[in-house]
């Protein structure tokens, strides 16, 4: 098997003037480069570059290590082993999916090397698996499910049919969904991961007499669904977190996708400089529009910056504590780390519209304001 490898270095031999960090920290980033679950990982490493180049001389402070981990956990272990023993690696990066997240964090920490999450943050990590060198800079995953659900509720909904993949993630998601949902969970459905074919679950749908549909489907999955829903004509409104229509598979989406609301922290029109700056950035630089993913790993990458200013990674506790400052400008406007080091950030209900021939997410109001998780008080740090 021929690992994906790439390896991005900045130049500089010496420290820049003023720099905390004596010379480049060292970052593995594994993420999905190939796959059904490409686009994410794509998104991410692009986040992180980009905020590494717009970043300039502070930017080469930082050498980076890509590898694909080709949505295989065992893959994942694999490269992580081999970034922390033969790369020596000082932080990882990078995953996607939660899977692979509990099968490379808990060891990766435990060899006293700092793990900086772009996405997934399973519930598992956010309590009693809590560790002072894991950081989640995206949310903690039952989050923007929480947001739908109090969305659901805010909207009377009274009767939700709920569906996810039968992985960490998507239990988190269906357990937030529930805990902000006040209306009746009609039934509750576990798919595959890697799922292509929803016909059964569709039939499910259109015999049940629920008043809406949640999923939580990312990727090649959510894009399978979307599609074969629409065909249906089952009619049924859906409600979704942002991942299942993030800006990366919204053109495969198609116009099925139009008027759908979903929740996220994050949006192209949130109106802060550190946004509209990155949104410009990337689309000059790619070509497209950013999605979540992409802002989460910018917001990552800015974050390992403004540690490296303060604080040298070989003393762990100084650095991780200018992590945990998180003095850096967050394209999601407020941003702060609570006692499990996990955001507390508001959230956002979204409408997929069409701009010209682009279809993207406007911001159509608030769902929850300076939101944590419902694990932080199971965390002993």
């Amino acid at each position: 098997m021929e690992l994906k490898r790439l390896l991005i270095c900045g130049t500089a031999a010496l420290a820049l003037a003023g720099m905390a960090q004596a010379e480049p920290v060292k970052v593995g980033m594994i993420t999905t480069l190939s796959g059904g679950g490409a686009g994410l990982g794509v998104d991410t490493r692009d986040g992180f570059l980009l905020a590494l180049k717009n970043a300039g001389d502070a930017g080469k402070e930082v050498e980076l290590v890509i590898e694909d981990d080709q949505q295989k956990p065992d893959v994942a272990v694999q490269i992580a082993d081999k970034m922390i023993q033969s790369e020596q690696v000082d932080v990882l990066t990078g995953i996607v999916w939660s899977n692979l997240a509990m099968a490379v964090v808990p060891a990766a920490v435990a060899q006293d090397k700092f793990y900086l999450s772009t996405n997934a943050a399973p519930s598992q990590l956010a309590g009693v698996g809590c560790n002072p060198k894991y950081f989640s800079v995206s949310y903690q995953n039952d989050n923007l499910h929480e947001a739908a659900g109090a969305h659901a509720t805010d909207a009377g909904i009274g009767k939700v049919f709920i569906m996810a993949p039968n992985y960490p993630a998507g239990q988190d998601s269906l357990a937030g969904f529930k805990r902000y949902y006040k209306g009746e969970v009609v039934s509750e459905v576990y798919t595959q991961v890697g799922q292509t074919d929803y016909a059964g679950e569709i039939a499910q749908i259109r015999n049940s007499d629920a008043d809406a549909v949640f999923f939580f489907l990312p990727g090649g999955m959510g894009i399978a669904f979307m599609k074969q829903y629409a065909e249906s004509g089952v009619g049924k409104p859906v409600i979704g977190p942002a991942f299942s229509f993030s800006q990366d598979i919204l053109p495969a989406v198609g116009d099925a996708a139009l008027g759908v609301k979903n929740t996220a922290q994050w949006a192209k029109d949130l109106d802060n400089p550190a946004n509209k700056a990155f949104v410009e950035t990337f689309q000059a630089e790619y070509g497209r529009l950013p999605s979540l993913y992409a802002a989460q790993a910018y917001d990552t990458a800015n974050l390992l910056l403004s540690a490296i200013a303060k604080a040298d990674v070989g003393d762990a506790d100084a650095f991780r504590a200018a992590l945990a400052e998180a003095d850096f400008p967050s394209v999601r406007g407020k941003f702060s780390f609570g006692p499990n080091q996990h955001p507390i950030q508001d959230y956002y209900v979204r409408e997929v519209v069409k701009e010209g021939d682009v279809l993207t997410n406007k911001i159509i109001g608030p769902a929850m304001t300076d939101h944590g998780d419902a694990y932080a008080e199971q965390c002993s740090m």
